[in-house]
């Protein structure tokens, strides 16, 4: 085996091991595979071929690596695929060493506090799948998604719910004294088997409402953002690079497209600044840093490099990075997600600056803590225009059962504790931290709006435009990625926060754009970005079927 291709199977395994950073550029090995030692080479995997070992490894790679390399291991945009034959030739030891060790110059931290035996399961399934895969014939037929079995499932008990009766219109309400004791039910490992849009199947929406498909064929389309002057701009977080999007053509497709910038480390949030009508940088969210670009009214291209701003923690857990600025522009909001589900953030320093709301003054950005306890606010920052104040969309934490604990949207107070990861949704203590900071317990923030648990809420937008009927104005539209911890899927829609016309959420939400979900389980579509196109229609980036979709109101 040749040193290049040693480095190019290194840089494949460590993108599954760097537990969801799928890290974009790699340095080469110099040697044997990162340089291990010849023991690591000798060291024998103690669960070689044992099936429990590879299910077991197969739960945790759901858990943490999944949404970057597919559920096949095929990957994604341009993170390496798992299942091309190169495995094979980089012994289970290398690897095991590999993922222990570390490598902080490539990107990958050290796994070592995970029990040994759990990195042992991990390098099994992976192995197991190269080689699976590779002495399949490629027209093999996938074996059938077995979740599908859990459709007989019981209906759900309101106020919660799964994608069955999730319908366009529909009003939900969960308040505080509907939650259950945790592990009431047991927890679900049910990750969605991304499947082709059937041509018979199209977004739902409430009547009166029209979608259509804006454009297609991206490359893991995410955030969306609308320019001052009504440039539509699409984060494609796969392939590193910004779109923009002008013009709407009478059958709903944009006039003009163009690829802003790229060669971005796997960018997510977009922001204009300063705030108004008449922006200079373009400052966008990598999963490592905050880059701000030359921006000017109309441009369609970048007219220089990106200028670097801060750092960010980077390395396992959750990548995406919002970024959102006052009305005022004087302080710059950064969301960065936990690096785990539920890991004591004073015995973890991988937690550090994570699972909080960051805040800096952007002329002179030394980032600070405006915000914590909120395990991912990553896929979506906003400030209210009525109000003025900070809104987020929050991912909390998985394995307490079917309806614990719920995804939340709310309103941000500045030095406010939401919890994570000793408490959640005001005094309830998560057991798996018992007896730990009793101090905090009267303080966690209760959020606004309690949504469906493990719905994944990412983007929202605050409604300004004039299309929809006059009662939609300034409330919310959120995506909703979809679940893997439930025993039936929810989530995969666009939910409507209502406002009132006062800026405030009263609690409740409704279903808006639903049918991402067939009727067997399997997923075609995966809602993410949420924004206003300047004729008042609704664009939705979709990262399943490689999407944006468009809605419009055309009356009863």
């Amino acid at each position: 085996m040749t040193q290049s291709m040693r480095s190019s199977v290194g840089s494949s395994l460590l993108i599954v091991f760097s537990m969801l950073c799928c890290f974009v550029t790699l340095r080469a090995a110099d040697t044997n595979f990162h340089n291990a030692p010849e023991s690591a080479r000798e060291t024998k995997n103690p669960y070689e071929g044992q099936k429990a070992a590879a299910l077991a490894g197969k739960t945790l790679y759901a858990r943490n690596c999944l949404s970057c390399h597919g559920k096949a291991g095929q990957g994604v945009g341009n993170v390496p695929s798992l299942v091309d034959g190169k495995i094979e030739s980089v012994t289970s030891g290398e690897v095991f060493w590999f993922v222990s060790k570390g490598d902080k110059k490539d990107g990958m931290p050290s796994w070592a506090f995970l029990p040994a035996q759990q990195r042992w399961q991990v390098v099994t399934f992976v192995k197991s799948l190269g080689l699976s895969q590779t002495s399949q014939d490629a027209n093999t037929p996938a074996p059938p998604d077995m979740s599908t079995a859990k459709l007989k499932a019981p209906a759900p008990r309101p106020p919660f719910t799964d994608f069955r009766y999730e319908n366009p219109g529909t009003k939900r309400k969960i308040t505080v004294r509907d939650l259950p004791q945790p592990y009431a039910t047991r927890s679900a490992e049910n990750s969605p088997e991304l499947v082709a849009r059937p041509s018979n199947i199209w977004p739902a929406a409430p009547a009166g409402f029209k979608v259509e498909l804006y454009a297609a064929d991206f490359d893991e389309p995410r955030l969306l953002r609308t320019a001052p002057n009504g440039d539509i701009f699409l984060a494609e977080s796969g392939a590193g690079r910004i779109r923009v999007f002008r013009g709407m053509t009478g059958d709903g497709k944009p006039e003009e497209a163009s690829i802003f910038a790229s060669g971005l480390k796997r960018p997510y949030g977009l922001a204009f600044y300063p705030p108004g009508p008449d922006p200079q940088w373009l400052y966008v969210g990598n999963t490592d840093e905050v880059v701000r670009i030359p921006y000017h009214s109309g441009d369609l291209k970048a007219s220089g490099l990106p200028q670097h701003i801060a750092s960010l923690p980077a390395g396992g857990g959750h990548w995406t990075r919002s970024v959102e600025f006052s009305a005022d522009g004087k302080k710059m909001f950064v969301a960065v997600g936990s690096a785990s589900n539920d890991d004591d953030t004073d015995n973890n320093s991988a937690e550090k600056d994570r699972a909080d709301i960051l805040s800096c003054d952007p002329s002179a950005c030394e980032l600070h803590v405006y915000a914590y306890g909120i395990r991912n606010a990553g896929g979506g920052l906003g400030i209210n225009p009525q109000t003025g104040e900070l809104w987020c969309s929050v991912n909390e934490r998985d394995a307490l059962g079917d309806n614990l604990v719920p995804d939340y949207i709310t309103h941000v107070q500045e030095g406010g504790f939401y919890g994570w990861p000793w408490w959640y949704i005001g005094a309830h203590q998560d057991p798996r931290q018992k007896g730990k900071h009793p101090e905090l317990k009267d303080k966690v923030i209760v959020p606004d709006v309690l949504l469906q648990p493990h719905n994944a809420s990412l983007e929202f937008t605050f409604y300004g435009g004039k299309q929809f009927p006059a009662d939609y104005k300034g409330d919310m539209f959120a995506s909703q990625h979809g679940s893997w911890n439930k025993t039936v899927r929810a989530g995969y829609e666009v939910i409507r926060v209502p406002l009132h016309q006062s800026g405030h959420a009263s609690g409740e939400y409704e279903d808006f754009l639903t049918g991402f979900v067939l009727p067997d389980g399997n997923v075609w579509g995966r809602p993410v970005g949420v924004t206003v196109a300047p004729d008042g229609s609704l664009l939705v980036s979709d990262d399943g079927s490689n999407s944006i979709w468009r809605v419009s109101y055309k009356g009863k």
